[in-house]
């Protein structure tokens, strides 16, 4: 069989956990030869599934503009949290497609099961290869995951909104972020130490309402540098892509890329959330 994608969902009820193979076959447009990140034209659609937006495409540039580090990490394992339309997992194995190590793996994760296929039929439309799986962030899969994740994404749900429409069922899971929009964050960061690898990078998109000071300074006590690799400044809101990498000094936020400001002594350590703050704001 050709252009053929392999996506394993877990189906859960109240009683058995199984599994199913899913094979989604390449039936639509075929993307130009050209192409190094997802085209909007060959996503995946559904009624239920949040649809490439203006936060996608801040990710899926950060992603590019840190194109040859990425591919200087040559990484082993790439992993996407709430995949959704799949347009950001399809797009980071497009821009490593010519990584010199060809066994590096792509998985994406979505709780729901509408997004586990679409994204499906949008890696399978792109030609690109990637398992997929039904989990809840990373339920299930934390043994497998265990400090081997070399880039890590996650668009989360960060619009704030009342705790109860946090992981309702439909389209509103893709954006419901609870209190401050941290909600679903604030358990992400929870477990990113255990996720990635010594090598490990993380990209999360976050709006000016999630405090990025605040998400930069609990990185760092975790001992994560940090940067902002793009900001952007739409009508509805003020997107901010921070990346994360472990360092043996968290104050030192030298890294292979454009330092980020990094307090330096303890007056400046104690306002840093809050400068750190003003500064993702500013355009």
């Amino acid at each position: 069989m050709d252009n053929l994608i392999v996506c394993l969902i877990e189906a859960k009820d109240t009683t058995t956990v199984h599994s199913k193979i899913v094979l989604t076959s390449a039936l639509f447009f075929a993307p130009s030869p050209r192409t190094r990140i997802a085209e909007v034209r060959l996503v995946g659609r559904h009624p239920e599934v949040y649809e490439p937006c203006d936060d996608s495409f801040a990710l899926v540039d950060a992603l590019l503009a840190d194109k040859a580090q990425l591919e200087e990490l040559k990484p082993s394992l790439c992993l996407e949290v709430g995949c959704g339309s799949g347009y950001v997992i399809t797009s980071l194995a497009l821009i490593l497609g010519n990584c010199s190590n060809s066994e590096v793996q792509f998985l994406a994760t979505d709780v729901s099961e509408a997004a586990v296929h679409t994204t499906c039929s949008t890696l399978a439309a792109h030609h690109v290869n990637a398992e997929v799986v039904v989990a809840d962030l990373v339920s299930g899969l934390e043994k497998r995951l265990d400090k081997v994740v070399d880039v890590l994404v996650f668009n989360p749900p960060y619009v704030p909104t009342p705790e109860h429409e946090v992981g309702v069922e439909g389209i509103a899971s893709a954006w419901a972020g609870g209190d401050r929009g941290r909600m679903v964050i604030d358990r992400m960061l929870s477990i990113i130490d255990s996720l990635l690898s010594s090598k490990g990078i993380f990209y999360l998109v976050a709006v000016t309402e999630n405090n990025p000071g605040e998400i930069c300074q609990v990185m760092r006590c975790k001992g994560f540098a940090s940067r902002i690799v793009v900001q952007r400044h739409t009508d509805e809101e003020s997107l901010h892509v921070l990346k994360f990498w472990r360092v043996d000094d968290p104050l030192d936020q030298e890294g292979p890329t454009t330092p980020s400001v990094s307090p330096r002594t303890s007056s400046l350590h104690r306002t840093f959330s809050q400068r750190l703050a003003r500064l993702v704001s500013f355009k």
